[in-house]
Parts: structure tokens; C-alpha cells; sequence
């Protein structure tokens, strides 16, 4: 536990550098990377032998980055072909163990990555404190389900997939992003009857990423997608939720009234 709480502090430290402190360029270049290194921890899931495999999708979602940058590409249709897939994701967990076919395993992760790339992207361009609080939503969430599960939790949320994960977690999660979003009002004018349901849906969605890809780890015999985290695991482990959450934000930013 204090392994994992150093590593967290650090990790928001420099994640607070990044945002407001150090030029756009490098907060760029710090997303890329992230990027990269979560295509190369998927590629441990796509199932082939060898390094060659893992590089070539690396490249092939470096790719992808490089041509959604490039060239003018509707955003709003990325996020929402990517909330269709998360939906989809979540129909699939009901039916796990159940074989994930290799093209599908290589599809996912660039239904993961370029998604989230674009919108993390776009929220740190709109306002790096946008894009803090859509990362506030999904640790709140994740936090409260954290101490609501180990206090309250009895029903098991996907027994196949994440034993630790409860109902009673689930809803303490979603509690606590309540209480994230009225505080927030209170010095930034938002409409709460709408606010509150968006960042409740951001949220519940942030908890389909962490199970789908524990589904692909699992899938693949792994218990963590990387170890570059002491305590945490990989980078994986650090964004799945965020994976599933941070598109949603980003399209929904207009229906709030916060674009």
C-alpha cells in the first residue's frame, strides 16, 4: 500500500507539471508516449510470438495518431463509433470466458488508444483544467468504489473477470462522483440536473474500460498489462478506465455547456 500511494503522488505531480506548468509541445509528446506504451502493453494480448508482432502494431498505432493529427477528422464520429464499441465491450463481459479472436484483439486496442489519444487531445486544448476533471471523475469514482467495496461490499460485479469488483463499490464510485460534481458547481456555473447525470454516465462507462481490459488480460494469462508502475502495473492499468471515459467527456463537453 505505501508503494502504491508513493507512486500515485508522484504520478499526479507530474501529471499537475505537465498540465500547467511545461509548453503544449511537451504535453503532447508526454500523451504520445502514453500512447505508445499502452499499444505495446496490448500487444501482449493480440496472442503472437515474438517482438516483431508487438512492434509492428506499435507502429501501426503510432500510425493512427499521426494521420488523426495530420488530417481533419470529425471528432465527434471517433467518439461516437467509440462509445458504440465500449458498449458493445460491456455486452461482451456478460459472456466471458469466452475466446477473443486474434483480429478482434488487434482491432480493439486501436478502438482503445486512438479514441482516447484524440480526446485527450482535444480536452487538453479546450482547457487543461477540463481535462483534470474528466481524470477527477474516473480516480473519484475508482477511489469511493475502492472504500465503499471493502467496507460494504457484498455482491460480486464481474466475478469472472474482476473478483475484487463489488455493487456496493460500484454505487459508493458513483456517490462520490456526485459529491466531485456538486463541489465543482460551486465555483464554476453549471446546470446540476444536467451536470450530475453526464458525469454519473462518465463514470459508469470509466468502469466498462477497467473490466474490458481485465477481460483482454485475462484473456491473454496476464494479471497486469505492465510493471512500469510500482504497485500500479502498467500503463494500462493506469488509463483502461480513462480509455472508456475520456471520449464520452469530450463529446458530451457541448451538451453540459462546458465547450
Amino acid at each position: 500500500m505505501k508503494q502504491r500511494i508513493i507512486t500515485a503522488v508522484v504520478a499526479l505531480l507530474a501529471l499537475l507539471l505537465v498540465l500547467f506548468y511545461l509548453p503544449g509541445e511537451v504535453a503532447l509528446a508526454v500523451i504520445v508516449a502514453v500512447m505508445l506504451a499502452g499499444a505495446w502493453e496490448w500487444s501482449a494480448f493480440l496472442g503472437v510470438p515474438g517482438k516483431t508482432a508487438r512492434i509492428a502494431y506499435v507502429v501501426i498505432i503510432a500510425g493512427l495518431l499521426a494521420a488523426v493529427t495530420i488530417f481533419e477528422v470529425d471528432a465527434a464520429i471517433i467518439f461516437k463509433v467509440s462509445l458504440a464499441w465500449w458498449i458493445l465491450a460491456l455486452v461482451w463481459t456478460f459472456f466471458f470466458p469466452t475466446p477473443i479472436p486474434g483480429f478482434v484483439r488487434w482491432l480493439s486496442g486501436m478502438l482503445v488508444l486512438v479514441p482516447l489519444f484524440l480526446a485527450l487531445v482535444i480536452l487538453y486544448n479546450a482547457a487543461p483544467e477540463l481535462l483534470l476533471f474528466a481524470l477527477l471523475i474516473v480516480w473519484v469514482a475508482d477511489t469511493g468504489a475502492y472504500f465503499a467495496g471493502k467496507a460494504l461490499g457484498r455482491v460480486k460485479l464481474a466475478p469472472a473477470i474482476s473478483p475484487g469488483k463489488t455493487w456496493e463499490g460500484v454505487i459508493g464510485g458513483l456517490l462520490a462522483v456526485v459529491v466531485l460534481t456538486v463541489l465543482r458547481s460551486t465555483w464554476a456555473d453549471t446546470d446540476l440536473a444536467v451536470f450530475i447525470p453526464f458525469c454519473l454516465a462518465v463514470a459508469s462507462i470509466s468502469i466498462v474500460g477497467d473490466l474490458t481490459v481485465s477481460m483482454f488480460k485475462r484473456t491473454a494469462g496476464l494479471k497486469d498489462s505492465g510493471s512500469l508502475f510500482p504497485g500500479h502495473g502498467g500503463v494500462l492499468d493506469r488509463i483502461d478506465s480513462v480509455a472508456a471515459a475520456a471520449p464520452l467527456f469530450a463529446l458530451g463537453l457541448g451538451w453540459v455547456g462546458l465547450s
